[in-house]
């Protein structure tokens, strides 16, 4: 029975038995359930239907947070794509704006899917949602790659957390961003090798990222770090996909990771104790707040 504690045999698994990872993962989700793999599938494309949706109620140009200190982003950035102001190109604008309209619709307490979790929830469909639009990738692929994006998502929980309360920042987002560079180097036709090595490269480039939320809301500074993480998720992917290959495999990585946030101070593990949310900004607006 195929275990979820290693990218590295999921990988050798799928290029043993010549399978894409999602493929791998569906057969043994099925065989290990009691749910067909129609089934799996079906809940994975509600999935699909959920993200979709967040983005759009993320769009809602007056909604603002309960809080009040966050709303209205996503439909900036969106302006500005439409009117060819951004400086990063059409993708890379579109993904941005996709991850703040997921993150601001999770601040706003509207409907999210956690990948895998609600303060990094808009990496993983900002990612997606994209590239299959620039793409123009069936909505069929896409489901399989969220199965691509949940195993890896697996072994990092299992090995390290994506708790930005265990790891800091660095285990929400960072994950988020391992699961969707992975799910991207296969959308785009990426090997399972291609797929390990770009989740290991998103990691490396958010280590020891602190969770420092101000006034403890998950808006400040989390909803832009969805666009960085995606931002992150695209660099890993097209490294990925050109070849390039990171020395440190994935599995050792996702190790330190999970010592670093071991080793990291509790006041930057979402305690609102340390980083942004004791600065002199950060202690007004949550006076401003709870008063």
């Amino acid at each position: 029975m195929l275990k979820y504690d290693s990218i590295a045999e999921l990988v050798n698994e799928a290029e043993k038995r010549g399978l894409k990872l999602s493929e791998l993962v569906l057969k043994t989700q099925a065989a290990m359930t009691e749910k067909t793999a129609e089934e799996h599938f079906a809940t994975q494309e509600r999935s699909l239907h959920d993200i979709t949706e967040s983005v759009q109620d993320g769009l809602d140009k007056d909604k603002r947070s309960a809080s009040g200190l966050t709303g209205g982003d996503a439909y900036k950035l969106n302006e500005a794509l439409k009117a060819g102001k951004n400086i990063a190109g059409h993708f890379f604008g579109n993904a941005m704006m996709k991850a703040v309209a997921v993150a601001q619709t999770n601040a706003c307490m509207g409907r999210i899917v956690a990948s895998p979790t609600a303060g990094s929830c808009g990496i993983l469909p900002s990612a997606l949602l994209t590239l299959q639009e620039e793409k123009n990738i069936s909505d069929k692929d896409l489901v399989m790659a969220l199965f691509t994006a949940s195993a890896v998502g697996i072994v990092i929980a299992t090995n390290a957390s994506v708790a930005g309360a265990a790891g800091g920042c660095q285990a929400e987002c960072g994950a988020a961003s391992a699961m969707a560079a992975a799910a991207m180097v296969e959308l785009c036709g990426g090997t399972p090798k291609q797929c390990e090595h770009a989740c290991a490269i998103a990691l490396k480039n958010i280590l020891g990222l602190v969770c420092d939320p101000v006034a403890g809301l998950v808006e400040i500074p989390c909803i832009k770090r969805n666009a960085g993480g995606v931002g992150n998720a695209l660099v890993a992917a097209e490294l990925a996909l050109a070849g390039v290959e990171s020395h440190i495999p994935a599995d050792e990585v996702i190790v330190a990771m999970k010592k670093i946030g071991d080793t990291m101070s509790s006041t930057l593990k979402e305690t609102a104790e340390g980083g942004l949310a004791v600065t002199p900004t950060g202690k007004k607006l949550c006076e401003k707040v709870f008063g």
